[in-house]
């Protein structure tokens, strides 16, 4: 049998696998990049995504900060330069790398030029979606797809594919001063349970709650909309979940479920500040 493309996951991770596969057939690294990096037509591409950022930057100008313009001009620029044919595209690790510390720019950016306003809590608050989202996905890769087979389990080859995990969210470092060597267990907890590291699930959670009631002026620990009653009863079963319990009950389940109720929060956010709703007739 013919064993998995290794850069398929990547894609798995993204949620775009029936896309790509519609597009490209079988994953290579050459067209996993392509597809995720510099294709235009996939709305989730980091060409895409950029694209998206800089025009909603550019109706925004009055309200963000004339330095969060230019970095987030800055990276879109440096990709267009990358799908010039003439300019010559950088080594793969090369772009990746100037793209995340670009990212991380802009973030510190924000966070220190924008003042800590209902804009700049809606952006927080979408931010910490994202990550939460982002980080259980990569771990349901993990966990379902990118395990090869059962006997690689407790292998330098398995510990190579949990250091990339907490790598792809930046929290090698800070999970070996946390816990030192590598356990899948542990890993899992950190990843989801952790009250510290800022890309944790857990974490994203509680600081996206602080965000919404921030707009809201909703106290904590109460509700007035659906978007902070689904939100805070996500955040409490992180809470009370035990790391044990969930890999006993099956991460992938947990993962999943986990997915559908952060997609629903999304909705709910959606509808509660941004969908148009008719005028009463009183009005």
């Amino acid at each position: 049998m013919r064993p998995p493309a290794r850069d398929k996951p990547i894609v798995n991770t993204s949620g775009d696998s029936e896309a790509f596969a519609a597009r490209h057939g079988e994953a290579t690294q050459d067209n996993v990049i392509e597809f995720l990096t510099f294709d235009e037509s996939n709305p989730n591409s980091i060409m895409s995504c950029l694209k998206s950022a800089r025009e909603n930057a550019r109706t925004v100008r009055d309200t963000i900060s004339s330095e969060m313009w230019e970095q987030v001009n800055k990276l879109y620029l440096m990709m267009r330069d990358e799908l010039d044919p003439g300019s010559g595209r950088r080594a793969p690790n090369d772009l990746f790398y100037n793209l995340r510390m670009g990212c991380h720019l802009f973030q510190g950016i924000t966070d220190s030029t924008m003042s800590h306003n209902e804009a700049w809590n809606f952006i927080r608050l979408a931010r910490k979606l994202e990550r939460a989202d982002k980080t259980s996905r990569i771990l349901d890769v993990k966990y379902f797809v990118l395990l090869p087979a059962v006997r690689v389990v407790g292998t330098p080859i398995d510990d190579i594919h949990w250091a990339a995990v907490l790598k792809s969210v930046s929290g090698f470092e800070m999970y070996r001063k946390r816990y030192g060597r590598l356990t899948p267990p542990k890993i899992v907890e950190f990843l989801l349970l952790d009250t510290e590291f800022p890309r944790a699930v857990r974490y994203c959670l509680w600081t996206a709650s602080s965000s919404l009631h921030a707009i809201t002026g909703t106290p904590v620990g109460s509700f007035r909309n659906e978007a902070e009653q689904r939100l805070g009863l996500l955040r409490s079963e992180m809470d009370y979940a035990q790391v044990d319990q969930i890999i006993h009950q099956g991460l992938h389940e947990f993962l999943d479920a986990f997915q559908t109720k952060l997609n629903l929060i999304d909705e709910k956010v959606f509808q509660t500040f941004f969908a148009l709703r008719p005028l009463s007739d009183h009005q």
